[in-house]
């Protein structure tokens, strides 16, 4: 189930990859159903807040018409940022999954770990599903710059 998950992230990459941006997209379900959907647009929108959580999270408020996500599970091909999970903490989700560590701005437990802060929530974190694809589609895109 999570696999399946995180595939439909990895496909939001894709279409971040191919619109020129750093390829990350994220997924969040609720009951298993996506109830929101996002992708990397920073370059496209000419925004730092154009990060797929952020735009995975307003899709989900909208969706369930709530500001708050209990329940839901959030899917991201790379470890969020401390942007991202500040947004994922305040939002109140359960539980965040991703797959290939960031260890130049991870907030999930490579740079920081934010999750394990002392706030009023803490979801739960799963990393490494299906990590080689999304390090593969990230290296591949790098590469492709240099």
């Amino acid at each position: 189930m999570m696999t399946r998950f995180m595939q439909e992230a990895l496909a939001l990459a894709r279409q971040a990859e191919a619109a020129g941006e750093i390829p990350v997209g994220c997924v969040i379900e609720k009951d298993g159903v996506i109830v929101g959907r996002g992708r990397n647009r920073r370059e496209t929108d000419r925004t730092a807040l154009g990060h797929a959580e952020i735009e995975a999270i307003a899709e989900a408020c909208r969706t369930l018409g709530e500001w708050r996500l209990p329940g839901c599970r959030l899917f991201v091909t790379l470890e969020p940022c401390p942007m991202c999970a500040g947004a994922i903490l305040n939002a109140r989700i359960s539980t965040v999954v991703f797959g290939a560590w960031d260890p130049r701005a991870g907030a999930c437990g490579s740079v920081e770990d934010l999750m394990r802060g002392q706030f009023t929530h803490r979801p739960e974190v799963i990393s490494g599903i299906l990590e080689r694809e999304c390090e593969d589609i990230l290296k591949d895109f790098f590469k492709k710059l240099r």
